[in-house]
């Protein structure tokens, strides 16, 4: 049996020590300021992203790896007899799906499964950790993609926005709403519903009670959860995001709470101070 190695991309927002222990590879996205096309995580991170988009006044695009870039990234393995299964950005955000699978059909029949998420950030990195925890304790690629499937419905993930301006920049909303927006300190909560991001409610007035409805959000669930573990994701948050690490620690049965940071794709969709939650229901 080929040894089955595990890759993601960068929307996942793996951390690193996850990455390095159980040897998952990342095909990079990139952000793309005019000509000048970046890898995320690579040769742009999002503390840099953020320092140009202040100083140049726009937002990059953001594009999908080519399929000549996963054939570059999955040939090494596929040459020393390694199984591919590559869990992917949600294919209802991204062309990075339709991508692999294009790679996918230019290896030999069978060696590279390319699974869709349906979901972004630690959403889908909660997919790749587990797949790359079974990966190691020996199961097959069939019995990994249906403990995914079975599992991808189950995923919840939820974050507060803190401003506007990025997405009034992404031509996300109008210059009106993020006016308004602005004006009345409203700060959209986004979820992951059937692959997309949906707008779910809105928040009215101070940061802290935008995170604390987040919290009690996940917290109303914690009977449900999956207690292998929580993800909390930030954009330039830290301090907020060590508090929800800390109350979710306290408070949820969950075996790790995990701090995290979000990549450049991310956070040019989001813009900084955006924090997340992400975690997995009971089967």
């Amino acid at each position: 049996m080929n040894k089955t190695k595990i890759f993601a991309d960068s929307t996942s927002d793996v951390p690193a020590h996850w990455r390095q222990q159980y040897e998952i590879s990342i095909v990079p996205l990139y952000t793309v300021f005019g000509d000048e096309a970046l890898q995320d995580g690579v040769n742009i991170h999002p503390e840099q992203l953020f320092q140009r988009v202040s100083r140049e006044g726009s937002l990059p695009r953001t594009a999908a790896p080519s399929p000549a870039d996963f054939i570059q990234a999955f040939t090494p393995y596929i040459e020393q007899g390694d199984d591919i299964l590559y869990i992917s950005l949600s294919s209802e955000l991204s062309s990075t799906y339709q991508n692999a699978l294009l790679a996918a059909s230019e290896f030999p029949e069978g060696r590279i499964t390319v699974f869709d998420s349906l979901n972004l950030s630690c959403g889908f990195g909660l997919l790749v950790m587990k797949a790359a925890r079974a990966a190691a304790n020996g199961s097959t690629i069939e019995q990994i993609v249906d403990m995914l499937t079975a599992t991808r419905p189950l995923i919840d993930t939820e974050f507060v926005i803190d401003t506007l301006e990025y997405l009034y920049k992404g031509g996300r909303c109008s210059g009106m709403q993020n006016l308004i927006g602005s004006l009345l300190k409203i700060r959209p909560v986004i979820k992951v519903i059937d692959g997309k991001m949906t707008p779910a409610y809105k928040v009215r007035g101070k940061r802290e009670k935008a995170l604390e409805q987040m919290l009690q959000n996940a917290l109303n669930h914690r009977d449900l959860m999956d207690n292998d573990m929580i993800i909390v994701v930030h954009a330039l948050a830290e301090e907020d995001a060590l508090m929800l690490q800390a109350r979710l620690k306290e408070e949820t049965n969950a075996q790790e709470v995990l701090l995290t940071t979000a990549g450049c794709v991310i956070s040019s969709h989001c813009g900084p101070q955006t924090i997340g939650i992400m975690y997995s229901k009971k089967a």
